[in-house]
């Protein structure tokens, strides 16, 4: 453990030790905390009116990065129910659950959506399909916190996946304007991994080779991405509104390709255009498909 692992991780427990009690189930006074702000959307549509979730992170922050302040500790400590991704999506996952345990309140949102990997890629989320477990982990983990409200739970839930499903063909709907031969994806990071599966475009290459945008790239591994994309004839890279651009701009100046930079993969926006977790999608999808068809 690292010192400032060990000194977050005392920190949280004397916080903890400190808070105040817990809120009764179901009151308007209940604190339920998601890591970001996509999981604390979808969260809320489960929840609907019956409680109010709240985002840990701001708009904006990326998850891979981000550290929690005493204030956020602050804030899981009070927390009646915590929502997360996990697939070590989290940097502060451990801290998390590590002071957590026996609480019954933590709820892993991608637990059983991925292959059980060492090293998943923790952005299941991309793939609406995969979204459907999101709910239901939340949903029993809304219906342990509060079992009054497991009918609201329920119902809230299947009205969620329904729309989940109609997004789904959407989606589908949109790629299919696109010529299989050109489903082609350059990205920053290794984030759409799940999204290409299920839709049938092919990866050629990443700027940074990891789940993590906060890794750096070799000079072998960018000489290596430029001949990918002359080979394949990719025509843009596609890069997070959060997303350094400097790497991506030198790539693009090699191969004449495009940058597109203003896709929502790690977080909401303060209004549009990836307002929801379904209108980040949309948005995404546009983007993409505009580029490539």
């Amino acid at each position: 453990m690292t010192h400032f692992t060990l000194t977050l991780t005392l920190l949280f427990i004397f916080l903890a030790s400190c808070s105040a009690p817990a809120s009764p189930a179901g009151t308007a006074d209940s604190l339920i905390l998601a890591s970001t702000t996509i999981l604390a959307d979808i969260a809320q549509n489960v929840a609907g009116k019956r409680v109010h979730v709240q985002s840990l992170l701001p708009v904006g922050v990326d998850p891979h990065s981000f550290q929690p302040a005493p204030q956020d500790l602050v804030r899981m400590s009070e927390a009646d129910l915590l929502i997360f991704n996990g697939a070590g999506y989290e940097s502060f996952q451990r801290i998390l659950v590590e002071n957590s345990e026996g609480k019954g309140q933590v709820v892993e949102a991608a637990a059983g959506s991925s292959s059980g990997s060492e090293a998943p890629d923790p952005h299941m989320w991309l793939d609406p399909n995969l979204v459907v477990t999101y709910v239901e982990n939340i949903r029993e983990g809304l219906t342990h916190f509060d079992p009054d409200g497991a009918a609201d739970f329920k119902s809230n839930a299947d009205a969620y996946v329904a729309e989940l499903t109609a997004l789904d063909v959407w989606i589908v709907e949109q790629v299919n304007q696109i010529p299989p031969e050109k489903r082609l994806l350059v990205t920053n990071h290794e984030a759409l991994g799940y999204f290409a599966e299920r839709y049938d475009f092919t990866i050629v290459g990443t700027v940074v080779e990891s789940f993590s945008a906060d890794a750096s790239p070799s000079a072998q591994q960018m000489a290596t991405l430029i001949d990918q994309i002359k080979a394949s004839g990719a025509p843009a890279i596609f890069l997070d509104a959060s997303d350094n651009a400097t790497l991506a701009e030198q790539i693009a100046a090699e191969t004449g390709v495009r940058v597109v930079t203003d896709l929502h993969l790690e977080s909401l926006t303060g209004g549009a255009p990836a307002a929801t977790y379904i209108d980040m999608m949309k948005h995404n999808v546009t983007l993409i498909v505009n580029a490539l068809k």
